[in-house]
């Protein structure tokens, strides 16, 4: 017997063929800016929070549902690069979107961190932004180690309802 583990939601991102690719933003602009700036209600866009320097949204390509992203609004690479303004509201904004993911998931605990720079992991090298992702005991299983997939039991709709319901 063949079991099945359907995820219909990514066939959208299957079919564009590039992440991103249907947000556009002024010429020059990180991917983070065009979502930003994209006009696209923050329902779709999946931004979560929206501060005077900095922003949060849900990480299109999560690590387990829930996986947010804290970030300058501007797109710079290094830490170096923030003002004491957007150094602070991140940060800020970091410790409310970890409250917000503890009153909707209730995560046994909550992983944060940044990849900065190519050579550490970034994706996105020009825009840095902080990664928080909920995590369970035991929820690495044999999917992960040993097809090196990811079952996500949660779409990404949901997961932004989820959070900002619960956005501090």
């Amino acid at each position: 017997m063949v079991d099945h583990l359907w995820a219909g939601w990514r066939m959208e991102y299957i079919r564009s063929g590039d992440a991103g690719a249907s947000v556009e933003g002024p010429a020059g602009s990180t991917l983070f800016e065009a979502i930003l700036h994209s006009g696209l209600p923050d329902s779709e866009t999946f931004i979560v929070w929206r501060g005077e320097h900095c922003f949060a949204l849900l990480n299109a390509f999560p690590y387990t549902s829930g996986h947010l992203m804290v970030l300058p609004k501007r797109g710079v690479a290094d830490l170096d690069d923030l003002t004491a303004d957007e150094h602070g509201e991140l940060w800020e904004g970091v410790r409310l979107a970890a409250g917000a993911l503890e009153a909707a998931y209730a995560p046994d605990g909550i992983n944060i961190g940044a990849n900065l720079g190519r050579g550490a992991g970034a994706g996105i090298p020009d825009h840095l932004h902080v990664h928080l992702v909920p995590r369970w005991e035991g929820d690495t299983n044999f999917m992960t180690a040993v097809a090196n997939t990811r079952v996500m039991p949660e779409a990404l709709a949901e997961s932004w309802h989820r959070i900002v319901s619960a956005w501090p």
